[in-house]
């Protein structure tokens, strides 16, 4: 596969003075991205995350050409993102949280039809990559509507659709779907997989949502103190951190508190002992409903699959 996105050794630092007495400062050097090598493929949607000050937005604004790297070399869509920076921005889309590329007094629409002449998009590859966009992301109720009377989810989806319309190669999302409700995530998420499913636009995508994450990602990228800490599948994240599925069983007498399950562990036992939750370590859900069978008085049980949100805590936790 084609490599989209390419970073060797990837460094930005910044230069902190903080108070050392009353007329006195002292400078320090911060190092916000500290060595990052990463090859994003093309079609690939890749989850970015990190704690807050890991370096995240820091590694996309060096990405666009918008901050200069301070070491290594980054090359995106074959070029160089500051020097090359106008050629750069016909190739890629940018949608950052709080900046918004629409025109706030104008209707959604006529923002749209600006943006056709700013990138100088033929008619016809605007019209069609517009009713793609209105029918994923049902725009056309609020089309007429000013910019500024838009609720969020809505400005975000008008977003979405003018970072969409010039056809770029790259997407990059900084934290989409902060703020939206229910529905607005759901047409969100749902739109970003059917760009996945085409598979001719790659997307790098930072979410402090990992649902985001578990439905669109098969890569996860996590990024802690400016360093790559974990690049490979949600599975392997789990592997490697020892997640664990959990079964919670509904009983029809007090659990045994004498009773040894080998390859499991009780977590917690609840409502005087009729509902117990149970880690699975070495042991398969099968296996577990075996031994418990024929040694307690079972209702009901259900398996719980780990969350990555656990995972996740402890990585940073552990970092």
């Amino acid at each position: 596969m084609t490599a989209v996105i390419k970073t060797s050794a990837l460094r930005k630092d910044f230069t902190v003075w903080h108070k050392t007495g009353r007329l006195r400062r002292q400078r320090r050097v911060v190092s916000a991205v500290d060595g990052v090598d990463l090859t994003v493929t093309e079609g690939e949607l890749l989850g970015y995350i990190g704690p807050n000050g890991a370096g995240k937005s820091t590694t996309l604004k060096m990405m666009t050409g918008i901050l200069s790297p301070s070491g290594g070399q980054v090359s995106v869509c074959g070029l160089t993102p500051v020097p090359q920076r106008t050629t750069l921005a016909l190739r890629i889309g940018v949608v950052f949280g709080q900046r918004s590329q629409l025109w706030w007094d104008l209707p959604l629409s006529e923002s749209f039809s600006l943006l056709r002449h700013v990138y100088r998009v033929p008619a016809a590859d605007h019209a069609a990559r517009l009713r793609r966009c209105r029918e994923l992301l049902d725009l056309d109720a609020f089309l007429a509507t000013p910019v500024r009377q838009l609720s969020l989810g809505q400005r975000m989806r008008g977003e979405l659709t003018a970072a969409l319309l010039h056809g770029p190669k790259v997407l990059f999302l900084d934290e989409p779907t902060i703020g939206l409700d229910v529905l607005s995530k759901q047409a969100v998420r749902g739109f970003l997989a059917e760009l996945d499913a085409r598979g001719d636009t790659t997307v790098v995508l930072t979410t402090h949502d990992l649902a985001d994450i578990e439905k669109l990602c098969r890569r996860l990228v996590v990024i802690d103190h400016g360093r790559v800490v974990h690049d490979g599948t949600v599975a392997q994240l789990h592997a490697a951190y020892r997640s664990r599925r959990r079964v919670v069983v509904d009983l029809d007498a007090p659990w045994p508190a004498d009773l040894v399950l080998p390859g499991a562990s009780v977590e917690r036992v609840e409502a005087d002992g009729l509902r117990v939750t149970i880690a699975l370590e070495d042991t398969t859900a099968g296996e577990l409903l075996g031994r418990l069978a024929g040694s307690v008085a079972l209702r009901d049980l259900s398996v719980r699959e780990p969350e990555i949100d656990d995972v996740i805590a402890r990585l940073y936790a552990g970092r």
